[in-house]
């Protein structure tokens, strides 16, 4: 059965949504009662994740250090996923399938503003700051992310139904956050070298910058091999189609906003000040 959201916490606050033509990213317009709170809001037809399906369990990397710039990243102000409602309502769907095996769903990243995409970008531009790169990107060099397709200047994050996420046991005991490069081996090192993550072993880390990270790379095979079929399998099966260069990545199809670059804050607040 799929849960449905909880009711929204009504404020009487309003807020309009432009899109700015040449960039097609969306910002948001407040009434004097949100300029008052001081938050931005998302489109009622945003839902935290929590609220559709609370058992899906949430690493929102973004909000940590332990990612490939290094600290937190700009805009995410809590560890939430955020998605358009069918994109949520979907996932939780897909996790009815995986609960009964045993297993359940793990979000990475969800809606992305376009504002922590800047923050890619500009920590992208600096090519003297690698000091993440011996376990995210060994093997590229900073100055072809861009040419590589690693970073871009407009994600699909931004519009609300893409998620980064991965399958684990129920019972997993996650380990501890590493808050600096991990010294053990690179995000495409053998697993039990890799950051603590507690997940099925899907060949790579989450946000490996590496060929390997290619779904369908014919380098992963075995047990690796037969979790990334079952992610792609279980989540095609709910509408979501996967990004070829990245395993972890999915976006739900038919997207309510397929041109929309939103860029309100992760944020609890960005759902209940509308």
């Amino acid at each position: 059965m799929t849960r449905r959201a909880l009711p929204a916490v009504v404020l009487g606050l309003s807020l309009a949504v432009t899109t700015t033509v040449a960039t097609g990213v969306a910002t948001a317009v407040p009434t004097s009662s949100a300029v008052a709170q001081g938050h931005p809001s998302a489109p009622e037809e945003f839902v935290a994740l929590r609220d559709v399906d609370p058992s899906i369990v949430h690493e929102i990397r973004y909000t940590t250090s332990h990612n490939f710039v290094g600290e937190r990243i700009d805009d995410y102000r809590a560890p939430l996923c955020l998605l358009t409602r069918p994109a949520a309502e979907a996932l939780s769907r897909a996790q009815d399938v995986l609960r009964p095996k045993g297993l359940t769903l793990k979000v990475y990243d969800c809606y992305r503003p376009q504002g922590a995409v800047d923050h890619f970008v500009r920590w992208a531009e600096d090519l003297d700051d690698e000091q993440m790169k011996s376990e995210f990107y060994p093997r590229v060099e900073k100055s072809r992310l861009f040419d590589d397709g690693y970073i871009a200047a407009k994600s699909g994050h931004s519009r609300g139904s893409t998620v980064d996420l991965t399958i684990q046991p129920i019972d997993a005991r996650p380990g501890p956050t590493p808050h600096s490069p991990h010294p053990e081996g690179s995000c495409f090192g053998p697993v039990e070298d890799r950051a603590p993550d507690a997940s099925l072993d899907m060949g790579t880390a989450f946000d490996c910058f590496d060929v390997l990270s290619h779904t369908d790379n014919p380098a992963i095979t075995g047990e690796a091999r037969v979790n990334r079929d079952l992610l792609v399998d279980v989540l095609a099966a709910e509408g979501f189609t996967n990004l070829p260069e990245e395993w972890w990545h999915f976006t739900h199809k038919p997207e309510l906003f397929p041109s929309t670059f939103f860029d309100f804050p992760v944020s609890r607040a960005s759902l209940v000040a509308r």
